[in-house]
């Protein structure tokens, strides 16, 4: 399968998804659009992975690349590709698709318990997942379901952190199953958060590496199913 994936930031890379898409023998290319990178036809994968980000999807002057990703990952969903967006991501898929991305009310940072809705527990994507985990956060927006969306998990920070839509084939998430121990590492060292309600020290953070290796086996999980 030809894979290909947007990133945003230095620091947020693919994580553990790329050692998983690599041992099965994808194709893996990506567009580093915080260098100027092109972006490619949507004829040209049949895979597209929407990383995490800084930025707020609407801040188009600071990032103009942003208009041309958002005609991309539009047409990815309308030609019928599997997309897979993560926390931007996710957010750039629901604007998309006609949703609308917000502030949260609170930011939400570390370590917080996700909850799958009534639709997530039929869904085969889910099979293997418990009725509730405990996931890696970081964001400060959230998302609207968009039209035609099937909502699937929730937390007791933001009741909108997962959807699927076009039966499946293009999935939102919040937040970061990615997300490995090196990774959160460098994510801290790029930015410290300032403690919040939902929003733990780095201490806090790194202070369970279990928590990682857990989420890991959660994203490959899904990434199975998701491939199939």
């Amino acid at each position: 399968m030809r894979v290909h994936w947007l990133q945003h930031a230095e620091h947020e890379g693919l994580g553990c998804i790329e050692p998983w898409l690599r041992a099965r023998g994808h194709k893996l290319t990506g567009t580093r659009l915080q260098r100027g990178e092109e972006l490619p036809d949507a004829g040209d994968f049949d895979w597209l992975i929407v990383m995490g980000g800084p930025m707020n999807i609407y801040e188009h002057d600071r990032y103009p690349w942003l208009i041309r990703e958002k005609f991309l990952i539009r047409d990815a969903c309308v030609k019928k590709k599997k997309v897979l967006g993560i926390c931007l991501g996710s957010q750039l898929l629901a604007d998309v698709l006609g949703g609308k991305v917000t502030e949260g009310e609170e930011p939400e940072i570390g370590w917080f318990d996700v909850s799958l809705d009534g639709e997530a527990r039929k869904s085969s994507l889910f099979a293997d997942f418990p009725d509730r985990f405990e996931a890696f956060h970081w964001h400060g927006d959230t998302f609207s379901y968009p039209p035609g969306s099937t909502p699937l998990m929730s937390s007791a920070a933001c009741p909108r952190q997962a959807f699927s839509w076009g039966e499946g084939r293009v999935l939102g998430l919040q937040f970061h199953l990615e997300v490995e121990l090196a990774d959160a590492r460098r994510w801290l060292a790029e930015d410290a958060p300032e403690l919040r309600r939902y929003v733990q020290d780095a201490a806090e953070i790194l202070r369970e590496p279990a928590r990682f290796a857990e989420n890991s086996r959660l994203m490959a999980l899904l990434l199975e199913r998701f491939a199939e």
